[in-house]
């Protein structure tokens, strides 16, 4: 066929410039037959083969990605682990059935994790040491109190922080308060990704680099990718915002593009005027607000730009001219480090639904889907990846029965009132966002 793509970026860019590069798995060239299809290589889809391979030992699984792996959203997120999802407002009883299933949710994901971190020994700098949520304005100053009420009223184990805890724990006395989440882990996630890829079950074959182009529908699907045709009986998309011709309409979520940049290695005195952890993760409580990590191999880095760039990567015009919001933002936290330069730069794009919720979806016996998490899809995509698996087999799991009980994602209408609402909502993710940016 030797079709061109013109759908999806292919930036080299991200967590994975910070280590070894690893040898990709090839892409698809001649025609496949299998039992199933998983599309997306991220954490879901990875979590959805391993789980399908583990119900079905006999069974032929291709996972493939339209990148090499690690250039996905997986690979390009913050690499926090979440355990208890951040509800902004005031606590409302009249919610804690939502609180309680996101959170079981979440802890799938991360129990799944944990284990295969464990039992494969992937090198990921994983550790368990909560995450810190914190406040630099008078708007998220008041989120961090409903925050804390809402840790104490589930009796979640959480350590609230003034201004000058925070400096004893960070090294920055730019937050007012925040509070930290005793559960919860940090790790560097283009390893992580690396990691579950190469233990992956046998019965599972990953390619890279082949997209999809289009979807034909039928009794057994027919999947088209640049060189080749893939026929599975049942398949599963692990896409997170990302569409192709023939697949279901996703008019429930837009791609958000995301920005960050991420220092050099810190000196021994540089690293030591950063608290008393020696890593750390900072999640904003405005919803615009910066994130911030400290690695384990001592760099720091920020992300603090979201805007809707047509479901797209930023350019490198784009992207430098965003890395002056990040240098501002790390002075403003950081004067003592003003001087340590940025070593890398990227972007990635997160899945936002209308109402903040996720899809997890049966379009027909031969076609489902999981994905849109609102930038926390590590845990969450973990646990769909496993309950979209379950479904798929029939399974009438806790994981299954807590995804589908799930809010559905409102309707979106159709461009160009998609673009106009899309660009809009974003904006207004950073109304009020004031020294929290």
């Amino acid at each position: 066929m030797g079709q061109a793509n013109p759908i999806f970026d292919n930036e080299t860019l991200g967590w994975v410039d910070l280590i070894p590069p690893r040898q990709s798995q090839p892409k698809i060239s001649s025609d496949l037959e299998a039992k199933w299809l998983v599309i997306g290589a991220g954490f879901t889809g990875l979590s959805c083969a391993r789980r399908l391979a583990e119900i079905n030992p006999k069974d032929k699984i291709i996972l493939l990605d339209a990148r090499e792996l690690g250039q996905n959203a997986s690979g390009r997120n913050s690499g926090y682990a979440v355990a208890h999802s951040h509800f902004s407002g005031a606590y409302k009883e009249s919610d804690l059935e939502k609180y309680q299933r996101v959170d079981r949710i979440n802890q799938v994901g991360l129990n799944s994790l944990r284990t295969l971190v464990k039992d494969n020994t992937i090198n990921c700098d994983w550790i368990d040491s909560g995450i810190y949520h914190t406040a630099a304005d008078s708007s998220s100053e008041i989120e961090c109190d409903h925050f804390i009420n809402y840790l104490k009223k589930r009796e979640i184990k959480h350590t609230p922080l003034s201004n000058e805890e925070v400096y004893d724990h960070l090294g920055t006395s730019w937050y007012k308060k925040g509070v930290k989440v005793d559960n919860g882990a940090l790790m560097q996630p283009a390893k992580l990704v690396f990691g579950l890829a190469e233990n992956l079950p046998g019965n599972v074959e990953l390619y890279e680099n082949t997209p999809v182009l289009n979807l034909i529908l039928d009794k057994t699907n027919k999947v088209i990718v640049p060189d080749a045709t893939i026929t599975a009986d049942k398949v599963i998309m692990a896409c997170n915002y990302e569409k192709f011709e023939g697949a279901k309409p996703k008019q429930r979520l837009v791609g958000v593009t995301l920005s960050g940049s991420i220092t050099r290695v810190l000196t021994n005195e540089e690293f030591a005027t950063l608290g008393s952890q020696s890593s750390w993760g900072v999640l904003s409580l405005h919803s615009g607000g910066a994130t911030i990590r400290l690695t384990d191999d001592r760099r720091i880095a920020i992300r603090n730009t979201a805007e809707y760039n047509n479901h797209r990567l930023l350019t490198k015009k784009q992207l430098i001219k965003r890395q002056q919001i990040h240098r501002q933002a790390f002075d403003n936290r950081f004067p003592q480090l003003s001087h340590v330069p940025f070593e890398h730069l990227y972007s990635g794009v997160e899945g936002v639904s209308a109402n903040k919720t996720n899809i997890f979806e049966k379009f027909s016996d031969n076609l489902y889907y999981a994905g849109c998490f609102n930038g926390s899809g590590i845990t969450k995509g973990t646990a769909f990846g496993i309950g979209i698996a379950e479904y798929a087999c029939g399974k009438n799991s806790s994981i299954v029965k807590d995804c589908l009980a799930l809010e559905k994602a409102k309707w979106l209408p159709p461009k160009p009132l998609l673009d106009l609402g899309a660009w809009f909502t974003t904006k207004q993710r950073f109304k009020g966002v004031g020294r929290d940016r």
